[in-house]
């Protein structure tokens, strides 16, 4: 094989190399996907499961860039808290097809205040005045409970006091990334990103579980 015809097969294994990197990969394992003969019913609830989802991964993912954001001083704090914001109304706007157009608005005002608490956590732990730190995170842990009176007084399969815990744990997590990124202590904020995640997912999930036992005629039409 001389040297031209060396490089042009070459070239062509790259190519084909290229276009294999660009095929779509196999979903991951977990992954909920719609298989075959699902009912309905299942389908509908899995449409709800996956759109919840994103919009509670919107909230914390929206919520670590804001902080990343203000205890940087980043130029995009203020784009950031807008948007950060606007995902609560698309939360509130998400139960309106089960609760009404009140009780939607209602779950937006609280979480709009969930987040606007959030941005006194954060300055007051950037300033290090304990003393707002301290008056913050009680409005904070009210608020809380206040999210979970309201929804569990929309759902009977949403308990109070599991609502309360979740929510409170939410809080602990995202604490734990303020206070990570504050002391430098990459490791703890990443596994406080982490795991939020994750519980965020499971809080998500309980919503939709609720919404699927109280409403099952909605899921078979």
């Amino acid at each position: 094989m001389n040297k031209r015809t060396f490089l042009v097969v070459a070239l062509a294994a790259l190519y084909a190399g290229a276009l294999g990197a660009q095929q779509p990969a196999a979903p991951p394992p977990g992954a909920m996907t719609m298989a075959p003969g699902m009912t309905t019913e299942a389908r509908a609830i899995v449409e709800l499961r996956m759109a919840m989802r994103k919009l509670w991964e919107d909230h914390i993912t929206y919520t670590r860039n804001y902080i990343i954001s203000a205890l940087g001083d980043l130029p995009d704090g203020d784009s950031v808290a807008k948007r950060l914001l606007g995902n609560q109304d698309d939360i509130g706007n998400a139960i309106k097809p089960y609760y009404g157009e009140d009780a939607g608005q209602k779950l937006a005002a609280l979480l709009r205040d969930h987040i606007l608490i959030a941005t006194e956590v954060v300055k007051a732990a950037k300033a290090n005045n304990k003393v707002q730190l301290d008056s913050a995170q009680q409005k904070w842990s009210m608020n809380g409970k206040d999210i979970a009176a309201f929804l569990s007084g929309a759902n009977p399969n949403w308990p109070r006091p599991t609502l309360e815990s979740m929510l409170q744990r939410h809080l602990d997590l995202t604490t734990g990334e303020v206070v990570g990124r504050l002391q430098k202590d990459w490791a703890a904020d990443i596994r406080s990103y982490d795991d939020g995640h994750v519980h965020m997912l499971m809080f998500a999930d309980a919503l939709t579980d609720g919404i699927a036992k109280q409403f099952p005629a909605k899921f078979r039409t």
